[in-house]
């Protein structure tokens, strides 16, 4: 790590009061060296990483990290707070800060350098010598592992641990009683291991290998000295940078596993690639554990198995629980299928306070975020085809039996008809992934065979929410079944998608489906009756949901309902308006903070300006979250403010009858819509009443520092980091 780290990154007496202070600290000394060509572009994407997960760490450690293109060069920083800076982790403030910047195409020897630092804060000798060094050369020796003598005041024996080895050491094998092992960490971390315990097999690429565990080909008696073999488990670590929780976890399992005498192996999968465990190691465990915040990749290896599924901070604050508790699934004969990759099942250990109706929130966004593309794309190809074929096109016939090159309306009616296959699927995959987001792959089968069935009674939406939590939970209960171990191999391919589908089917032919097909007519009726008043107050409502959350939850459900309804060849008068109001309020948020930070831009600091710039894009584009930046600097005075203009410009749609087909578009589908100036109107009005509304209420407030174009304030970086993950409302 000789050239990741020099004393004149180091800060002993780091004076900063707030995570965001640390970060600038530290990232000012790179961008003096060189190493960070634009200081507030990379705290911003150090902001965008800090708001997907808290870097803090239990011990007194925070490790503010981030890939950004302003990096030039893998670089560390380290300081060392008196005061302690709260980082968001459970047991208090951190005095132990490490920036850490990788370049954004920052290659695998580089990053497998960095997840050795990861790996080093697992260890409390590495951790108490830090606290202890009195000069910033000793230091910054320490973090690289030169072979030196300790600095004054540093256990002499902390610089002897720390090996200087940063490539990957050789692969583990058994050793004897008494002998030391690599802990599968790049630092090569040299600790005893007992003859019970052997080690892994296969080096991953970060160069850790899975510590801890025996080769599979190792016999039970030559693993515990002639008694029964100790309990295996494998486990899999991942996080969204993939630079430094992904091995501390790994690091961490790795260690509670050593101290309660099992058998494990972990499977790093990092930024810098990774190794597949042996087949052999995963077919011997007896229960997995799972502590990611991204999907596990290639889960499927692990069905059939006693499964603990968590978080990454879980694996690293408390790995002995979790490995109590997979033990004790396995004890109990609970065989379950892996996980839904990014979601939380019904047995996933999760957060503390996490809930059922946030599992379901959870399960269900996963079918809508996966339907959206498809609204996007049969929406607007079925848009086109009327612009180009007019309204008469849904009666043209098929292509394939009459299709003219030099005809305008052959091209209209292929259009149109791809946009028709295309919606075709929205209710399918919206069931199928819905049992996606609870059961994993296993799920995919019942889910899409249960929306298709709706589609069959005309069950439509309500039909495919319903079948895609009904095969999911058919599924889960199938895999708490215990299976003997040589039926494990075809559950997956076979027993489950044949009697999950048999279930699904019945239920929807015979049980449910023609209730739930009632009930969606009946609203598909109640839509078409509305008029006047009522058809202005759900504008209302609507304008206000989209401008909510800006592209979370509750605006996504009220795009989907919106999006149901023209989810058809023929969608009603009443369907088109609502579509239209939807659409017209989401573009209102970003376009309001592109007008006021034009007109009054002394309110907002530099990096808002920059962002107003963007908005104006992106909400012609229907980008509702182009106004996160904003709402996440100053919640309180935007999110209120976009509320109301949405709510305007909801209500004026509604009241001037304009109609939309397309379920996404923005100002480029102006010509699709009924009453385009109108329509116009309706949006502008929304979006005056939100500038000014921002423009007032950020006039009310004090001045505060990084205002009126500083670069210093706080608010900034996190504006653009949300920025940095614009998706398509």
């Amino acid at each position: 790590m000789s050239e990741m780290i020099t004393a004149d990154l180091v800060d002993l007496d780091l004076s900063a009061d707030t995570k965001e202070a640390a970060a600038r600290a530290l990232a000012e000394r790179m961008v003096a060296l060189g190493r960070v060509t634009d200081l507030e572009g990379f705290l911003a994407d150090v902001a965008a990483r800090e708001a997907q997960m808290p870097t803090g760490l239990d011990g007194g450690i925070g490790i503010p990290h981030c890939r950004s293109e302003h990096v030039t060069e893998p670089t560390l920083g380290f300081g060392r707070s008196a005061a302690g800076i709260d980082f968001g982790a459970a047991d208090g403030p951190a005095d132990l800060i490490f920036l850490i910047a990788a370049p954004a195409g920052a290659d695998d020897a580089h990053l497998t350098i960095l997840s050795s630092l990861a790996r080093k804060l697992m260890n409390a000798e590495f951790t108490d010598g830090l606290r202890a060094v009195g000069d910033t050369e000793g230091a910054a020796a320490l973090i690289r592992g030169d072979d030196r003598p300790a600095p004054a005041g540093t256990p002499a024996e902390t610089a002897a641990t720390v090996d200087a080895a940063d490539a990957p050491g050789p692969e583990a094998s058994d050793s004897p009683a008494g002998s030391t092992v690599p802990t599968g960490s790049t630092d090569s971390v040299a600790v005893p291991v007992a003859a019970s315990t052997g080690t892994a097999t296969g080096t991953a690429d970060d160069g850790s290998t899975g510590a801890g565990t025996r080769d599979a080909g190792t016999s039970d008696a030559d693993a515990s000295g002639g008694s029964a073999r100790p309990f295996r488990i494998v486990a899999v670590t991942s996080c969204p940078t993939g630079i430094a929780h992904t091995y501390m976890a790994a690091e961490s399992l790795e260690n509670a596993g050593r101290e309660a005498g099992v058998e494990i192996a972990v499977e790093p999968q990092g930024s810098a690639g990774f190794t597949r465990l042996d087949p052999a190691v995963i077919a011997a465990a007896d229960g997995v554990i799972f502590a990611h915040d991204v999907p596990v990749r290639e889960k499927e290896r692990f069905a059939g198995k006693p499964t603990v599924d968590t978080g990454v901070k879980a694996g690293i604050n408390r790995p002995a629980e979790l490995i109590d508790e997979v033990r004790g699934k396995a004890a109990r004969g609970e065989a379950t299928a892996a996980a839904a990759p990014g979601d939380n099942p019904v047995d996933r250990a999760g957060e503390p306070g996490e809930g059922y109706g946030t599992k379901l929130r959870k399960w269900l966004m996963s079918g809508v975020s996966y339907m959206v593309p498809f609204v996007a794309a049969g929406g607007l190809l079925i848009a086109l085809g009327f612009a180009i074929g007019g309204y008469e096109i849904n009666e043209a016939p098929s292509v394939m039996e009459r299709f003219v090159w030099t005809q305008t309306d052959s091209w209209g009616a292929l259009l149109f008809q791809i946009g028709g296959v295309a919606f075709g699927f929205l209710v399918p995959v919206l069931a199928g992934y819905i049992a996606y987001g609870m059961a994993d792959r296993p799920g995919l089968v019942p889910g899409f065979v249960g929306g298709s069935i709706s589609l069959t009674i005309n069950a439509g939406f309500l039909g495919g929410l319903v079948s895609g939590l009904i095969a999911g939970a058919v599924v889960l209960a199938i895999q708490r079944v215990h299976i003997p171990v040589a039926l494990r191999g075809i559950m997956p391919v076979v027993v489950i998608p044949l009697i999950s589908s048999a279930v699904v089917g019945f239920l929807m032919f015979v049980v449910i489906g023609k209730p739930i097909a009632e009930a969606q007519k009946a609203m598909t009726d109640w839509l078409n009756g509305l008029t006047g008043t009522n058809a202005i107050l759900l504008g209302t409502l609507l304008g206000l949901m989209m401008c909510f959350d800006l592209g979370g939850p509750v605006n996504k459900v009220a795009y989907t309902f919106a999006t149901a309804g023209i989810a058809v060849a023929s969608p009603s008068d009443s369907a088109m308006k609502i579509m239209a109001a939807v659409m017209a309020a989401g573009m209102v948020p970003p376009l309001a903070m592109a007008l006021a930070t034009t007109v009054r831009g002394k309110l907002f600091n530099r990096t808002e300006r920059e962002n107003g710039k963007a908005a104006w894009v992106l909400g012609a584009s229907f980008i509702s979250e182009g106004a996160i930046p904003f709402a996440a600097a100053d919640p309180l005075r935007v999110i209120p403010a976009s509320m109301a203009g949405g709510a305007v410009t909801g209500a004026l749609s509604m009241a001037f009858g304009a109609t939309l087909r397309a379920p996404h578009g923005g100002i480029f589908v102006v010509p699709l819509i009924g009453n385009p100036l109108l329509y116009l109107v309706a949006i502008a009005a929304g979006v005056c009443v939100t500038a000014a509304l921002v423009i007032v209420l950020k006039g009310l407030r004090k001045p505060v520092p990084g205002a009126g174009g500083a670069p210093g304030s706080e608010g900034a970086a996190a504006s653009a980091a949300a920025s940095k993950q614009p998706v398509a409302a």
